[in-house]
């Protein structure tokens, strides 16, 4: 179970009957189930499969909190880590989101969620939150003291964006990435909107686009959602869902976003150049913006 949230987007239709020729692989990564469905000849469709599990295992040991020996974990114990590349790049990533949601979307509120979900006062975790404490250079990222942070609102869409570019370059032009978010080469592939209280919603149809969704009520810490503002302020949606061009872009900006009030969204939606924002109320009910 991905400790952020269940996967609120299921696929439901992922293959037209039109495309006969698939082949797909199922397995488990950052502590959730993940898929990759690719159209093409086996002779082809094949190697890519096989090779997946390494390319998750090299993901997972860069970003992953469930390795003790990752490099974020590593990061966390010391305050201070060189990074490769790759791990500079994500938390780019994570400055843009960061900027583009006010400061809402912020890693470093992980001290909180080990607060909450051990049972303990939050009170001397909060003091450790702020992204604008963290110090980062061309070359390392340094923490501030007693700080760690999570990727867990981020490291799945930037892996998914990562392998999605992969098959693009080998010539791929159709297939369905679920690394927890969702994103397509061709299409259409239609998923269901599913909301964890109020069930299916309804369904999108997505080509070359990414998708994810964020929903605080799919799993509780105690009596705090799972989903944490770095501020303190409680989810004022059941389930918000976010169409980009980019999965990592909707990965984090879902999560932000569960905290928006509407004219919030409007404005993020045309500052991040997002196609669509789906949300869900505490009473069931959908809106599209």
């Amino acid at each position: 179970m991905n400790r952020r949230r269940f996967l609120s987007l299921a696929a439901a239709f992922a293959c037209a009957p039109r495309f006969a020729l698939a082949d797909s692989w199922t397995g488990r990564a950052f502590g959730a189930e993940m898929s990759l469905t690719l159209h093409g000849p086996r002779e082809e469709t094949a190697p890519i499969l096989a090779d997946l599990p390494r390319w998750l295992d090299a993901f997972e040991q860069e970003f992953s909190l469930y390795r003790p020996n990752s490099a974020l974990n590593r990061l966390n114990q010391s305050g201070y880590h060189a990074g490769s590349a790759r791990f500079h790049a994500l938390i780019d990533h994570v400055q843009d989101a960061h900027d583009l949601t006010g400061g809402l979307f912020d890693p470093t509120v992980q001290p909180l969620w080990q607060a909450y979900a051990q049972g303990k006062t939050p009170s001397p975790a909060q003091t450790r939150i702020g992204w604008h404490k963290t110090q980062r250079g061309a070359q390392a990222i340094e923490l501030a003291h007693g700080q760690q942070l999570t990727l867990n609102g981020i490291a799945q869409g930037f892996a998914t964006d990562l392998i999605r570019d992969h098959l693009r370059r080998r010539g791929f032009t159709r297939a369905l990435v679920n690394l927890g978010e969702f994103a397509t080469l061709g299409g259409p592939f239609r998923l269901g909107l599913q909301d964890p209280v109020s069930g299916l919603l309804g369904q999108r149809s997505l080509t070359d686009r990414a998708i994810a969704t964020s929903s605080p009520g799919a799993m509780q810490l105690g009596q705090q959602s799972h989903i944490l503002a770095p501020d303190g302020r409680p989810p004022l949606w059941s389930t918000v869902s976010i169409e980009a061009d980019s999965a990592t872009r909707a990965d984090a900006l879902s999560t932000a976003a569960v905290f928006m009030p509407r004219d919030a969204l409007v404005r993020l939606k045309a500052r991040a150049s997002l196609h669509r924002v789906t949300v869900v109320d505490a009473e069931g009910n959908l809106g599209t913006l």
